[in-house]
């Protein structure tokens, strides 16, 4: 043990301090800046958690009605987005296929149309990426089929044209986006849309992450009913 770390008896203390004083912790200017940005990153994307499902949650729950009805009559759901909207459109469909255990929620019908490499490489490249989802809408869905998307800009050309195709099959539609919600905001685009009210795409996600969850709960407890 050093020095530092022993008591000091009470001689030596007052003839040494320097021997026996405790260190004051050292923190730089770099690690004090990160600790109040993280803190700061925490306390935003909890408020923009928390502001989706408060002002949103109505729209949340009849959102889950219909994707009940749809699924308990025989109607599947595919999922898009691009980049980190993928993953998140895939990790969606996920909930739905393969639900967490202690949910006692059964695996429907649920596709990610962004995971299938080879068909998007083949339609990018063969027709343009602008038609990457709109196609596999037109080749695999039905009405009464769902179709989701994810974006956190709502201003992707290839979402636009997957949500109008779907639209069209006669599909319920629902979207997740960022900001002011962009094109998907505009009328008509999609039946049910939750807006994330940021710029940050980090926290977008983040509470996208969290919406998703909670429509996924409820639509559970809806078809449960």
């Amino acid at each position: 043990m050093s020095a530092a770390g022993r008591a000091a008896p009470a001689h030596l203390g007052a003839l040494y301090p320097f021997l026996y004083a405790q260190p004051a912790p050292v923190v730089d200017a770099f690690t004090a800046e990160l600790v109040t940005s993280t803190a700061g990153r925490l306390r935003e994307a909890a408020m923009l958690r928390a502001g989706v499902l408060t002002e949103q949650g109505e729209a949340l729950a009849a959102c889950a009605r219909d994707l009940a009805v749809a699924l308990d009559t025989g109607g599947r759901l595919f999922t898009f987005g691009n980049g980190g909207s993928a993953t998140d459109a895939q990790a969606f469909a996920d909930l739905f296929a393969d639900p967490p255990p202690g949910y006692g929620a059964p695996p429907l019908a649920a596709y990610a149309l962004s995971a299938d490499v080879a068909v998007l490489s083949a339609l990018a490249n063969d027709v343009g990426v602008e038609a990457v989802f709109a196609r596999q809408v037109a080749a695999q869905a039905r009405p009464g089929d769902v179709a989701v998307a994810f974006s956190t800009s709502g201003n992707s050309p290839n979402l636009v044209a997957g949500l109008d195709r779907a639209r069209r099959c006669g599909m319920v539609t629902v979207g997740f986006s960022g900001g002011g919600g962009g094109r998907l905001a505009e009328p008509g685009v999609v039946d049910h849309l939750f807006v994330v009210r940021s710029l940050s795409a980090h926290r977008i996600q983040e509470a996208q992450t969290t919406a998703c969850h909670v429509l996924w709960e409820l639509t559970v407890a809806e078809l449960a009913a």
